[in-house]
This record gives structure tokens, sequence and C-alpha cells, in this order.
């Protein structure tokens, strides 16, 4: 039993990095490396991994593009939705393809599109163009992961 314990806490240790404050602007460099790194990554996948870590992208964009609606940056935040709108375009023409991991991509954009209905409730009327319209897109992807995941 401390044989697992300790195993335990030197894995906690090691895998965590130590904690820092780090600065907004840090933070938004770390995210466009790691979200760069990422779409690299699915842009040379197997054809059954691309919808997965497509997938990833349009969450990790939804989230970027909340904290820049929270903070009042419109202009940012439309252009991570068009990035969205792009990711859900490739997973959209992916669907054909066999793709891996269909209920865990269904399970993601319908946290992504509820995350970012939240945002849209919240918005004034002249913000909402570019989110009605991203939300509308991971809506019909949504579906079509479901109509997809129920295929199989």
């Amino acid at each position: 039993m401390r044989m697992i314990v300790a195993s335990a806490a030197i894995l906690f240790l090691t895998v965590l990095p130590p904690a820092r404050a780090m600065s907004s602007h840090e933070s938004d460099s770390m995210d466009a490396a790691s979200l760069a790194q990422l779409e690299m990554r699915a842009d040379h996948a197997q054809v059954k991994e691309q919808c997965i870590l497509y997938t990833e992208l349009v969450h990790d964009y939804i989230e970027i593009a909340s904290r820049q609606l929270a903070a009042g940056d419109m202009e940012q935040a439309s252009h991570s939705l068009k990035r969205v709108q792009t990711f859900a375009e490739r997973i959209h023409q992916g669907l054909a393809r066999d793709s891996k991991r269909l209920k865990n991509a269904e399970m993601i954009v319908h946290a992504a599109a509820f995350h970012l209905g939240q945002f849209l409730r919240q918005m004034s009327s002249e913000d909402t163009p570019v989110v009605e319209a991203t939300l509308k897109q991971l809506n019909r992807l949504h579906d079509e992961l479901l109509a997809q995941v129920f295929a199989h």
C-alpha cells in the first residue's frame, strides 16, 4: 500500500509543472504554440485520427473565444470563431471516411456548442452574428456526428 501511495505521489510531482503566476500574454502565447502543434498533428494525422484531433481544436478555440468574449475583445473572438468554423468544416468533410472515437468527438462538440450557447445568451445583439453562425455550424456538426455514432 505504501508503495502505491509513494508511486502516486512521485507521479503527481513529476507530471505537474510547478505552479507560478503567468501573465495573460504568456498564457496566450503558450496556447498559440500548443494550438499550432495540435493543428499540425491534425493536418498530418492518419484519416482515422483527424476527426478527434480537429474536435480537440474546436474545443480549445471555443475556450479561447469564450475568454476573449468575456474580456470584450470581439475582434479576436471573431478570429477564434472563424478558426472553429474552419475545423468544423474539416470534421464534416472527414466524416464520410472511417473515423475513430466518434463518440468522443460527438461529446466534445456537444460541450463546445453548449459553452458557446451560454455566451451567446449573455452577449449584446450587435456582437452575435459570428457567434450565432458558429453555433449553428457546431449544432449541425453535432447532429452529423451523432448520426454517425448511431450508424456504427
